[in-house]
């Protein structure tokens, strides 16, 4: 593998290698270091603002005086904002220190959740998502870089698994503690306290993080370059593919639910609590198998996502099938994404922030798309049926890049025995 300053993409890096040519450790072997963890924890923080709207739908809609698709698109704008806003703020804050970077990242997010929780419309409230998704593409950009160069390359998926970790905690805890806040005390309740925890990870962050955490290289020539190699844009299209796929659905969940499968409002936040349990579970396996067999487990992974969302299309009226269902694609669909971003860090090389800013676009990519063509398919004549039906067929095309990628690598790991 490639260090950590090269500009050369690694075509294949199975086995991680350290600086002076020896065999790294193995990567479960390796211990992260403690920045790993706090930036794991902050992702927490981010992945609860992504996911939580999902849950409050009919509440915003109501609050806000607009259909519960139109509510929808605040999921699509902060999408949308993260899409752009990774790549250009990683441009933009190149020659500033990580440090410096990370906290103007969640001082953007947690003035975004303010407008929000102000807005008594729904454009003012798709401004303040916009923003908050400036802030949050920033951290994951910049972060997963300091994550992965931290942990070194022998263990660079277990440390995206660890931020990652954060986001299906979030699920487990945050989403549905949000969503039954926004339940109890009103939609914008969640939003408040996001902006209160933002401004305190801030603060974390500035006493924690080391002052000289710079980059290691900031020649906007050395980042486009590790862009050149065509694996990496399968990587992004499958990226891309899969997260619409699980948000074609999820987006849409609190719906599915209560109308399709008849529960009652309440019990919502206990289904993304489940979801969320088993999008730990797959970050957990996906994040310790993906060092080492990375195709071998995303591809099953995906499929499995596939079938999920057709029985979710076909059989989810029922309420215990409904929710078992919607757990089983937190796990299967979660699964995939420490190692497609592990993946990412070893064909562009360790330290590149353009390369993961791109990864992180490519996942909002995936999500904007995946929830507003769920949407269109709510108000069309598949109704209920129509978000997990888009979702099936977005993660039955994902196997047609992660099979291009996998007969690459063992093309590659052929040629290199």
């Amino acid at each position: 593998m490639s260090s950590p300053s090269s500009t050369k993409p690694d075509p294949s890096a199975a086995a991680p290698f350290t600086g002076d040519g020896a065999m790294a450790a193995p990567a479960g072997k390796v211990k992260l270091p403690p920045v790993v963890w706090l930036l794991g924890a902050i992702t927490f923080i981010m992945g609860t603002s992504e996911f939580v709207v999902s849950g409050l739908l009919p509440e915003i809609s109501g609050a806000l005086g607009v259909s519960v698709s139109s509510a929808g698109t605040l999921i699509t704008a902060f999408a949308v904002g993260m899409m752009i806003g990774a790549p250009v703020m990683s441009i933009a804050t190149r020659r500033l220190p990580r440090r410096s970077a990370l906290v103007a990242a969640l001082l953007v997010f947690a003035a975004g959740h303010v407008v929000s929780a102000l807005s008594s419309s729904l454009g003012l409230a798709l401004v303040g998502r916009v923003a908050a998704a400036l802030g949050n593409g920033t951290f994951w950009a910049v972060g997963a870089v300091v994550a992965t160069a931290a942990a070194g390359p022998a263990a660079s998926t277990r440390a995206t698994g660890v931020m990652v970790g954060g986001i299906t905690l979030a699920n487990i805890v945050g989403v549905p503690l949000g969503t039954a806040a926004g339940q109890l005390g009103g939609w914008q309740a969640p939003f408040w306290m996001l902006a209160a925890l933002a401004v305190a990870a801030a603060v974390v962050v500035a006493r924690q993080l080391p002052a000289d955490t710079t980059r290691a290289d900031t020649s906007l020539r050395a980042e486009t370059a590790a862009l050149t190699h065509p694996r990496l844009w399968l990587v992004y299209l499958a990226i891309a593919l899969i997260q619409a796929g699980i948000m074609g659905a999820y987006s849409y969940v609190a719906p599915l639910l209560t109308e399709r499968a008849h529960l009652a409002s309440a019990v919502v936040p206990l289904a993304m609590l489940g979801f969320g349990i088993g999008a730990l579970a797959g970050t957990t396996v996906g994040g310790r198998l993906g060092d080492r067999r990375p195709y071998t487990t995303l591809i099953p992974a995906t499929a499995l996502t596939a079938a999920i969302l057709g029985a979710i299309t076909l059989w989810a009226t029922n309420s215990v099938v409904a929710v078992v269902l919607v757990v089983l694609l937190g796990a299967a669909g979660f699964a995939n994404n420490p190692i497609v971003v592990g993946e990412v860090v070893r064909i562009a090389g360790a330290g590149r922030s353009l390369p993961m800013a791109l990864a992180t676009s490519a996942f909002q990519v995936g999500i904007a798309t995946g929830s507003w063509l769920g949407g269109i398919a709510l108000t069309s004549s598949l109704g209920l049926k129509g978000p997990s039906l888009t979702g099936f067929a977005f993660a039955l095309a994902a196997l047609l890049p992660l099979g291009l990628l996998a007969a690459s690598h063992r093309k590659a790991e052929s040629a290199r025995s």
